[in-house]
């Protein structure tokens, strides 16, 4: 008898244990909160144009870029001679904030030796602190390469000239760029015209491989049909346009963001194809990867997706991909997002977000 209620009880715990399990990863996703006072007030009369890139250095100070044209008329009164209103000025597209907001420097635009984009999208800053920028502009298919204050190194491309997805010494408007540092290269997600990721040296600017979707070199530029929702084994066999973006993992694997296909790919660094991911594979218009960060964690477990068409960020089981939960809405609140463009993520584990269009804005989540 006392053996048959020990079976009656693991039988009626049997259901609720499966489901426990099946919520454990969720549950234990990280979980985050908005620093709605985050980055303190700008100098001056400063206002926000649309903020196209972020990026978090070693000292885990934020760096963003944003557009400067992107300012409507009455945000610009300030800037007129003679001032019509006190509303408002634009700053210097490349600034840097301190973790807890407030800003350390500003810099960029137009200079001797360099070409600077007519379009701002993108920033990284590299182990030594240099900042990369680059542009997406119509005859943005350069990359800049500055100092921490400014002073310009270096430009791979050249704006107004291109190639298409097979020339090895050219760009076609990049969206995105990441460092390996101990090897030396630059990865480009490349980009708005282009369908690829390319990889230079970071010191000489010369050119080492480069990849289409599923590995490929034989890239296409031709048009394609409209993205519809499909199984993932009928996914297109190229990038989209954009290739937003690009980043690297710990254990040597590159996640690339082919945000209208709705999914991630992962490569080795030779570009060899390992995998795929869908995300929120229903989505139509602008597409639903704009961007992606890795977990700080040792293994880096979790995958963050900037979701820009749906407004939210959703956290992935990064092995398998699967969705574990989301956080924000549609909104122009603290914590809601209107167009995530681009994030970053600091040694803690916090988030940062740049929102594009009429976002325009960055923003901090704490992991609590």
């Amino acid at each position: 008898m006392k053996r048959l209620r020990i079976a009656a009880l693991a039988a009626m715990l049997a259901v609720p244990g499966a489901i426990c399990l099946a919520n454990m990863a969720a549950a234990e996703a990280p979980q985050y909160k908005v620093e709605p006072f985050w980055p303190q007030p700008l100098p001056d009369t400063w206002i926000l144009g649309q903020v196209a890139g972020i990026a978090v250095d070693n000292d885990d100070n934020v760096w963003i870029v944003h557009r400067p044209s992107s300012l409507v008329d009455d945000e610009k009164g300030a800037q007129k001679d003679p001032p019509a209103t006190r509303c408002c000025k634009a700053p210097p597209p490349v600034l840097q904030f301190s973790p807890d907001g407030k800003l350390l420097r500003s810099w960029g635009g137009a200079g001797t030796g360099y070409e600077w984009p007519q379009n701002e999208h993108g920033i990284h800053v590299d182990k030594e602190g240099n900042v990369w920028v680059a542009g997406n502009g119509k005859d943005d298919h350069q990359i800049l390469k500055f100092t921490p204050d400014g002073k310009f190194l270096q430009q791979i491309g050249k704006s107004g000239s291109t190639g298409g997805s097979k020339s090895t010494s050219q760009l076609g408007r990049p969206a995105h760029m990441v460092t390996d540092d101990a090897a030396g290269e630059l990865y480009v997600a490349d980009g708005y015209l282009n369908r690829r990721v390319i990889v230079f040296d970071m010191k000489t600017g010369a050119y080492k491989r480069y990849f289409g979707a599923y590995g490929t070199k034989e890239t296409t530029d031709d048009k394609l049909p409209p993205y519809t929702p499909v199984a993932i084994t009928e996914l297109s066999k190229s990038f989209s346009n954009p290739v937003h973006c690009v980043r690297l993992s710990r254990d040597g694997l590159v996640y690339v963001c082919d945000r209208a296909n709705d999914r991630i790919q992962v490569f080795k660094k030779d570009g060899t194809f390992v995998k795929e991911f869908q995300v929120e594979p229903q989505t139509l218009q602008n597409g639903a990867v704009w961007d992606l960060v890795l977990s700080e964690d040792a293994a880096q477990r979790y995958i963050f997706v900037a979701d820009g068409a749906n407004m939210a960020i959703m956290t992935l089981e990064r092995e398998t991909g699967k969705k574990l939960s989301s956080f924000g809405r549609p909104g122009r609140m603290a914590g809601e997002f209107k167009w995530v463009h681009n994030m970053a993520i600091d040694s803690k584990g916090n988030l940062y977000t740049a929102e594009v269009g009429h976002g325009r804005r960055a923003q901090k989540f704490n992991r609590l």
